[in-house]
């Protein structure tokens, strides 16, 4: 018999990873991650102001009188290191790792209202170990996106003093803050995982399918 089993802390488990995909990926895809100082260009319409951005393989600039944002990874991982730096490269691969891992757990947050094992072994356990995984990749790219601020293409937004960990003219946008958010909810959520293994195997679990539910909602 098929048991549909949602307690608190399983939904409070599935919320979060949900939660901290959306805020890791948001982060990833947005070119904000990088944010210029303000620059002051003449138009035919007077001047305008312009804050150059960068991610990790996208950017924002000013071109032809207008913001045009684009990515600069053309080739993937075979683009050249001047364009795309070798350390954005490898942040890249490890978020997206810890990305894909991540997703896994979220569906497998899903389905475990109605799967609580597989062969034999609790699935908010295996999540949760997959979620520290997805962690600590994500804690890989964190690291090496910061390493690659000695690139040229940042030398240029944040002045030719960026180096490595050391930003110049330059200052942290949202989408770097949102990846750090959403690291730190992967990390919560690999502990929160075992609490919502116990809330579905507890005995009040139990009770209600000795009374012949199946759907069973508890808090």
């Amino acid at each position: 018999m098929c048991y549909v089993i949602v307690t608190g802390r399983s939904l409070l488990w599935t919320l979060l990873s949900l939660v901290a995909l959306m805020a890791v990926l948001s982060g990833l895809i947005t070119p904000k991650w990088l944010v210029g100082p303000r620059t002051i260009k003449d138009t035919k319409n007077g001047s305008e102001l312009h804050v150059p951005t960068v991610g990790i393989f996208n950017r924002c600039i000013r071109l032809h009188g207008k913001t045009h944002c684009a990515n600069f990874n053309v080739d993937g991982f075979a683009t050249d290191s001047s364009v795309f730096p070798g350390c954005w490269k490898a942040s890249y691969f490890f978020l997206s790792l810890g990305l894909a891992i991540m997703a896994i757990t979220v569906l497998a947050a899903l389905v475990g209202c109605c799967i609580q094992s597989i062969g034999r072994k609790s699935i908010f356990n295996l999540a949760g170990v997959a979620q520290v995984i997805a962690g600590i990749s994500y804690l890989l790219g964190m690291i090496l996106y910061p390493a690659g601020w000695g690139a040229e293409r940042v030398q240029r937004i944040c002045g030719a003093e960026a180096d490595a960990f050391y930003l110049a003219d330059c200052t942290l946008g949202w989408a770097f803050y949102s990846a750090v958010i959403g690291v730190s909810l992967t990390f919560v959520c690999a502990v929160i995982s075992g609490q919502a293994e116990k809330s579905t195997a507890s005995d009040k679990v139990q009770d209600k399918m000795n009374e012949g539910k199946t759907l069973i909602c508890l808090a």
